[in-house]
């Protein structure tokens, strides 16, 4: 009873702090409401900033209008496709090395110069070679959210306590044994860290290569106001985005508590 009032509590402050934001954003943009301090021109405001009212009004118009349904499909496909595409190479790739010490040595300069490179300038190489479609937005995508699970994976397997591989050695374990029982179960952990952070720099990838050369997607969407200056529709398009984006992280979450389920919660370990 009292973890769950207390949760309700929190969801509560959360929801007065967003609300709070919005109210400040709608006293210091719209005009006449408080004096101009920075600004000789009180309209001037709401020109750099937007205006929470017209934003939400767009975002209501998008939905119930059916305007914003397929360039949100497509932003999304590609945000799933270079999640999963990236997390199934970065745990690959990170196991494959982190069992493999020869060949981690060999590519230990090449990874750290792959993943020092800023990805996102390889987005018109990704357009010559893949088109202006889905597959090259996939691709800076995949770029983007590979590095971040690899290194996770990498890092979880060579933790695995040598005591535990020691006793299941002696058990008899096999190879295949060791890596489904020990190995994977150690990285988990670290593998469902690396997910929430992969979601944004998914989305990042969908977006910014839609922003550069696409003619669909909530980044398309974005560029073309940005072009006619109509900083409300681009306000709104952020919005949107963080929307989903955080609709993906709670399905991670979900995911992570239905898979880790041998994993103590902080409440479980207070009372221990």
């Amino acid at each position: 009873m009292r973890a769950s009032s207390s949760s309700a509590g929190l969801r509560l402050a959360q929801a007065a702090v967003l609300a709070g934001v919005f109210a400040l954003w709608h006293v210091l943009t719209v005009p006449g409401i408080l004096p101009p301090f920075y600004f000789d021109d009180p309209h001037r405001a709401s020109f750099f900033f937007g205006e929470p009212l017209k934003v939400l009004g767009r975002i209501w118009h998008w939905f119930v209008g059916g305007d914003i349904y397929r360039h949100l499909g497509v932003t999304l496909v590609e945000t799933l496709l270079a999640f999963a595409i990236g997390t199934v190479l970065g745990i690959a790739v990170g196991i494959w090395l982190a069992l493999a010490p020869l060949a981690s040595a060999i590519l230990d300069p090449y990874v750290k110069a792959l993943n020092a490179m800023p990805r996102v300038i390889l987005a018109p190489i990704f357009f010559v070679w893949f088109g202006l479609g889905i597959a090259s937005k996939v691709a800076l995508g995949v770029t983007l959210v590979f590095f971040i699970v690899f290194f996770n994976v990498y890092q979880g397997v060579r933790e695995v306590s040598p005591v535990v591989l020691a006793n299941a050695r002696m058990l008899g374990a096999s190879p295949r044994q060791l890596l489904r029982y020990v190995y994977l179960p150690s990285a988990m952990s670290w593998v469902f860290a690396s997910l929430h952070n992969s979601v944004g720099l998914a989305f990042v990838g969908a977006v910014v290569g839609e922003y550069l050369g696409s003619a669909e997607g909530v980044g398309y969407l974005i560029h073309q106001a940005e072009g006619v200056f109509d900083i409300n529709t681009v306000f709104a398009g952020i919005l949107v985005l963080t929307a989903f984006a955080l609709i993906l992280d709670w399905i991670v979450t979900l995911v992570e508590k239905k898979l880790m389920v041998w994993q103590p919660r902080s409440g479980e370990t207070e009372r221990i």
